[in-house]
């Protein structure tokens, strides 16, 4: 079922995909044991027959040791490649470094990138601020370690999806007011980074979708608890409440017109625009909440893939 309130619909193709889909549209806390149990490839399925080498570390940080992946292409002996800290989605409660990593392997071959995922803390049993110290001490990590690592620290992208990518944007706010190591750049996709949740986008997708109200209530919640929409949340976990976006990095941002967090994304790139930062913002037409993950294949997947892709080889290769 629907909200009634009149909305964008959904891309033709996008649609019989989501009506395909097996998980309940809104997820609460009772759903998320089975959540986080879904299985997720590993890289000894998705780095088959690549030629990338892949390596497990652990880090020091302030909720003790983190796990941390680290790709890299297995033929090259570059002491200054780029670098893209990744962090995975799942709402602040689910998901694994690995999520989202095969999207990013074609920049290890191309650019000769060096991808770094984290395992930060997860809501509700690690919440805020344990995400962002998490994600903070990973970048401080790379930057002191620049060299070992083989990297250019000047080419640094900072990089996620959904509440990755509001972690991410949480991160470079953090770095910025604490005089943290440069990012180079953000790239975030279908950024969650309000938890207010008041927009019209909030309204238009309540019942079904790949990301409804309810599930996003959920989310928040786990990170935030209690404070969840009220005074006193930090910037650095809920960006989109931040009004100065000045001394920011460059930003490439997409989301989808069928989905919750498409006004939070569009008023992030206004204040970015606002604050002479440049920022690329990209809506999809009748893109559900993280489509590419869902429908890889779909028309519009591959459009958005492209112009992302291309926005990062541009980027990386400067």
């Amino acid at each position: 079922m629907a909200s009634n309130i009149a909305r964008p619909p959904y891309d033709p193709e996008l649609n019989k995909i989501l009506t395909s889909l097996s998980f309940p549209p809104i997820i609460t806390p009772e759903h998320i044991p089975a959540v986080r149990a879904r299985p997720t490839a590993g890289p000894e399925q998705f780095l088959v027959g690549l030629p990338i080498t892949h390596e497990d570390l652990f880090i020091k940080g302030p909720g003790g040791d983190i796990p941390i992946s680290v790709f890299r292409s297995s033929t090259s002996a570059s002491t200054k490649r780029p670098t893209i800290l990744w962090f995975h989605g799942g709402g602040f409660f689910a998901g694994s470094r690995f999520g989202g990593i095969p999207n990013l392997l074609k920049f290890v071959q191309e650019l000769d990138s060096v991808i770094i995922t984290v395992e930060y803390r997860l809501g509700p049993e690690h919440p805020d601020p344990a995400p962002v110290e998490d994600g903070y001490a990973s970048l401080v990590w790379i930057s002191e370690n620049s060299v070992e690592l083989g990297i250019d620290a000047t080419r640094l992208m900072i990089a996620g999806s959904s509440a990755g990518a509001g972690l991410a944007a949480g991160v470079a706010l953090y770095a910025r007011d604490h005089g943290g190591p440069a990012i180079y750049a953000q790239l975030l996709q279908s950024p969650m980074i309000d938890d207010r949740l008041e927009t019209l986008a909030n309204q238009q997708y309540t019942d079904d979708g790949t990301l409804t109200r309810g599930s996003a209530e959920t989310g928040w919640n786990a990170l935030l608890g209690s404070r969840r929409g009220g005074k006193g949340v930090s910037i650095y976990a809920a960006p989109g409440r931040a009004t100065d976006l000045s001394g920011l990095p460059p930003a490439f941002i997409d989301g989808g017109d069928a989905e919750i967090f498409r006004d939070d994304i569009m008023a992030f790139a206004s204040k970015f625009w606002a604050a002479g930062v440049q920022a690329e913002l990209h809506i999809w037409g009748g893109a559900f909440h993280r489509f590419q993950a869902f429908a890889p294949k779909a028309a519009i997947t591959v459009i958005a893939d492209t112009t992302r892709d291309a926005w990062v080889r541009r980027i990386l290769a400067a």
